[in-house]
């Protein structure tokens, strides 16, 4: 059975309903979706999407995707609703009304992304269950399929080796995720960016792994931040899981009706 929400949050979002523009954004992987074992198994759970759409239809709200995962892996895998915004590989990739903005590499980028490819499956090789997931400006290491001292194994000796070969790469931990980037960027770069162009009054976020810490960070008062799951947060309130996150969008979508 799911979990009752908190009533301090129940409050609170029922004032953020209020009058005035709102941008409502959202993390997918562990917040609108459960965690899957691979990437492409992970879809938004039905209840969480109909609120999304509800959110989309009423007046002055907007409605963000914000994550790790590339756009095109984000499309593909959360199915967004038309009119959504979009931010991907920790707000390296934008896509707001106008489309996608291009992401250009320098060569001596495009070379260090090539390179990074190539060590991070050197390493993946040396482990079972450890697999590379390539990304517009760098590329992940998976461990959730391995053994927990395997993963560990794995992401030192990942860290290690782009240390020494690599140096100056942008590297973030999650969950059984170790990710390295050519650029430096955060979703709370991305959640800063979303803000202006919509315009809003008040935000929400919500997100359940580490790299949403940096968007929790960038919220101002009058905004909400909701963690799903476990974890040290700065957000100032939290579900269990995508099954509350979903039923807190709902409640938002009634009242913002």
């Amino acid at each position: 059975m799911d979990e009752p929400l908190d009533p301090g949050l129940v409050d609170a979002l029922r004032a953020f309903a209020g009058p005035g523009r709102v941008l409502v954004a959202l993390d997918f992987d562990g917040t609108l979706a459960p965690i899957a074992d691979h990437p492409g198994g992970a879809r938004t759970l039905p209840a969480a999407h109909d609120a999304i759409e509800r959110l989309l239809a009423a007046p002055e709200t907007e409605v963000a995707y914000v994550s790790g995962r590339s756009l095109a892996s984000l499309v593909d895998a959360a199915r967004p609703p038309a009119g959504s915004l979009l931010v991907g590989s920790h707000g390296i990739e934008v896509r707001l009304d106008d489309g996608a903005e291009p992401l250009a590499l320098h060569d001596d980028e495009r070379a260090r992304v090539r390179e990074l490819h190539d060590l991070l499956e050197q390493v993946a090789t040396r482990h079972e269950g450890v697999w590379v997931e390539d990304k517009p400006a760098g590329s992940a290491l998976h461990t959730r399929q391995a053994d927990d001292d395997v993963a560990e194994t794995a992401e030192r000796e990942a860290l290690a080796e782009t240390e020494a070969r690599l140096p100056g790469l942008t590297s973030r931990g999650g969950k059984r995720i170790l990710e390295f980037s050519v650029r430096d960027a955060t979703k709370g770069d991305g959640l800063d960016l979303l803000r202006a162009h919509v315009g809003a009054d008040r935000v929400l976020y919500a997100g359940d792994d580490l790299t949403d810490e940096d968007a929790f960070a960038v919220l101002r008062d009058g905004d909400v931040g909701i963690r799903s799951g476990p974890g040290e947060t700065r957000a100032a309130f939290r579900v269990a899981g995508p099954e509350e996150m979903a039923a807190a969008l709902a409640l938002l979508a009634d009242a913002r009706a």
